[in-house]
């Protein structure tokens, strides 16, 4: 009697936790599904009925109404970056986002998007799947990339190779870094530190001397997190 009981506690207990990780994982799912629901529904909304000429009257400004008004259209024009994003790392459309005419439609959700999530996950993931296809067009790409006024094209350019590993192009990261080593902005300083730091996995010894020849040009933010797993790094190898 007292097993039965035991193994009805256990099964309880068990269905549980089962329906309380389902709960949350809905709860997630909706959060990130109403938003994108949300974002394409007005952003068809005003491509369709919004004239250039009606958004000039309704953004005349920048009082605080203005900024209000502004501020919902960003909501819905992020809610469609993201979901453009998503919708490219589909597997369905492979062959489509490694082609090269994908590359305007990488930038444009980069300069548009112009927030550190939404650009390293661009930059990460299709950006360099397509480098690694289109490897010589690519590089030119970056490279031009990496001296545009834009912070986050800039960005992008640095990060791109950093789940690369041992196929890492040294030469185009270094190249990459090059224009930007004396920047004071921090998101890209940290971005030079991160890529650093993820080629230090593959070769520390590499990074070390990197760091060490161009020490006096790297900011303190770059060489601490180019560092930061160095020690990790030589033991894991």
């Amino acid at each position: 009697m007292m097993r039965r009981a035991h193994g009805f506690l256990a099964a309880a207990s068990v269905f549980g936790a089962l329906a309380h990780a389902l709960n949350i994982a809905f709860g997630m799912t909706w959060e990130i599904l109403w938003a994108l629901v949300l974002g394409f529904a007005l952003s068809a909304a005003v491509q369709a009925i919004v004239s250039k000429s009606e958004m000039t009257r309704l953004l005349p400004d920048d009082s605080p109404r203005t900024i209000a008004v502004a501020c919902g259209l960003g909501a819905a024009s992020s809610s469609c970056s993201y979901a453009a994003v998503a919708l490219a790392s589909d597997r369905r459309y492979r062959a489509h986002r490694t082609s090269l005419p994908a590359l305007p439609l990488y930038q444009e959700l980069i300069v548009t998007g112009a927030w550190w999530d939404l650009v390293d996950s661009v930059a990460t993931h299709p950006v360099a799947e397509l480098l690694a296809r289109q490897r010589t067009p690519m590089t030119a790409a970056l490279l031009a990339w990496s001296r545009a006024p834009d912070r986050w094209l800039r960005r992008a350019a640095i990060i791109c190779q950093v789940n690369a590993k041992a196929g890492t192009d040294l030469e185009l990261l270094y190249a990459c870094i090059e224009p930007n080593l004396q920047e004071r902005d921090f998101f890209i300083r940290k971005a030079i530190g991160w890529a650093l730091r993820a080629y230090a996995w593959t070769d520390p010894d590499e990074v070390a001397g990197y760091v060490r020849a161009n020490e006096p040009r790297l900011s303190a933010l770059s060489r601490r997190e180019a560092l930061k797993n160095l020690g990790g790094a030589r033991r894991s190898r």
